[in-house]
């Protein structure tokens, strides 16, 4: 791939999160450099993703600069395959998302070593060794990469391209991106979503608005969905528990350690606290999720007026009097010997790897159980064969029948939903922009094209991988 001509108009071409939901990876060419959004890993089938991942479609030393949205692995997972393969500029993020963004490479690059460990056991002679995309050392030298701005504060990459934060209240540190770009006819301006959050979400505040732009690169995950209210949504929670908590049985929790285990807990919290629910044993099963908290603690400057108010009344917020944080393995595999109801969060949040698939091996064939699914469940995962109610699920490489309650409460997702959506992009419309969906399905991504081509957007689409578009 040569350097990009200086005089070109800046376009941006989609690598990643194209009419699909996960791999967010987009390449901005403009003022002579070469810039990625996002830099994540694809999550489906095993084969299909590691092909996916381990190789980009251009080469990484090619790359000047990467500017991450947020800590999630289907936006960040990458970043050491890319220093592995090359890259040498900076990452530009915000404060929260590189502490994050520590915890959560780290633990991708375990999740690959390991299972790289055991395909090789498993695999014969003369096949071929398996070798992870990534270790240890490349996120170290991932790490050493990331500069942090603030939200609001200019930064610059090379002359002509200045990017702005602004907070998207999905996650922890969670920002969209604002980039002003020179170019042979003007200033060019760029925004792009990452993920969005919903207005009123415990935590975090809310998403802040969308600055005017030529072109808007916008997720899609829930277009022509509605979620629940976020009050609705703590109730049914509460109904779960309850519910299963009186047959005697155990709500498995799948959640992404980052972001919906702390939402899970502050909720269960708030539920005790109000003696809505029983007090039965809530664990949180994931050593990830216990770093990730810590992390939550540290940055109390990305919460909204009502947590840091219950924070001066309630300092154990994030579930310390009700939760127990189970770190060792030896604790983790102790807990499917338990009698009587509990609670277990655990990673992963698609079901696709980690301890949870321990608990839902052991969980599922009770019907007495509860498996609460909290989140999107991305198409070929476990956590989406579940959601289509399979009477029957392969889980490390054994057949287990599915008889414990399967609930899904989209409420609890910390995605934007149709609605909160239009709502945010409205005010866009004067300009005109070019809206470009990512980060949706299919299905998904053309309905939400077409409200917006209906509330004025005249070109709105979801392009194809490989697709480019000029800003």
């Amino acid at each position: 791939m040569p350097k990009p001509s200086p005089n070109l108009p800046p376009t941006v071409t989609f690598h990643g999160a194209a009419r699909t939901v996960t791999g967010s990876t987009h390449r901005l060419t403009a003022c002579g450099k070469n810039v990625l959004l996002d830099c994540g890993l694809f999550q489906g089938k095993r084969a299909e993703a590691f092909r996916r991942n381990r190789e980009f479609p251009f080469r990484a030393k090619d790359i000047d600069a990467v500017v991450l949205s947020h800590a999630h692995v289907d936006h960040c997972g990458n970043l050491p395959n890319l220093v592995r393969r090359g890259f040498a500029g900076p990452i530009y993020c915000t404060p929260a998302t590189r502490a994050l963004a520590s915890v959560m490479l780290a633990d991708a690059a375990k999740i690959q070593e390991e299972d790289a460990r055991y395909l090789n056991k498993r695999r014969d002679r003369d096949e071929a060794k398996v070798e992870p995309i990534y270790d240890q050392r490349d996120v170290f030298r991932t790490l050493i990469r990331l500069q942090s701005v603030n939200y609001g504060a200019e930064f610059h990459i090379g002359k002509g391209i200045v990017g702005t934060f602004a907070d998207a209240g999905h996650l922890l540190g969670s920002a969209t991106v604002n980039l002003r770009l020179a170019g042979p006819d003007g200033e060019r301006v760029l925004t792009f979503t990452g993920d969005l959050g919903r207005v009123g979400l415990p935590i975090l505040r809310d998403p802040q608005p969308l600055p005017a732009c030529d072109l808007l690169i916008c997720e899609s995950t829930y277009g022509g969905h509605t979620h629940e209210p976020v009050d609705e949504t703590a109730e049914q929670l509460g109904e779960v528990v309850r519910r299963t908590a009186a047959r005697g049985g155990r709500v498995i929790v799948p959640a992404f350690a980052v972001g919906r285990t702390q939402a899970v807990v502050y909720f269960l919290h708030q539920l005790i606290q109000a003696g809505k629910v029983p007090n039965v044993p809530i664990f949180v099963d994931s050593p990830m999720a216990v770093r990730a908290t810590e992390v939550f603690r540290a940055h109390p400057e990305c919460y909204d007026d009502e947590t840091l108010a219950l924070l001066k009344e309630h300092p154990d917020l994030f579930g310390e009097a009700h939760v127990r944080f189970v770190e060792k393995q030896n604790e983790s595999v102790k807990l499917n010997a338990l009698a009587g109801p509990c609670v277990i969060i655990s990673a992963s949040g698609m079901c696709e790897s980690g301890r949870v698939l321990h608990h839902l091996k052991h969980g599922l064939p009770n019907p007495a159980n509860t498996v609460l699914i909290a989140g999107y469940q991305a198409a070929d995962t476990l956590g989406r064969r579940l959601v289509e109610k399979r009477p029957e699920v392969r889980i490390l490489g054994r057949a287990v029948p599915v008889k414990a309650d399967i609930v899904v409460l989209n409420g609890l997702s910390s995605h934007a939903d149709q609605p909160d959506l239009l709502r945010m992009l409205a005010p866009l419309r004067e300009r005109a922009p070019k809206v470009r969906l990512v980060h949706g399905e299919p299905e998904r991504a053309e309905k939400l094209a077409a409200a917006l081509r209906e509330a004025g957007f005249a070109d709105a689409s979801a392009p194809e991988s490989g697709d480019s578009v000029p800003v």
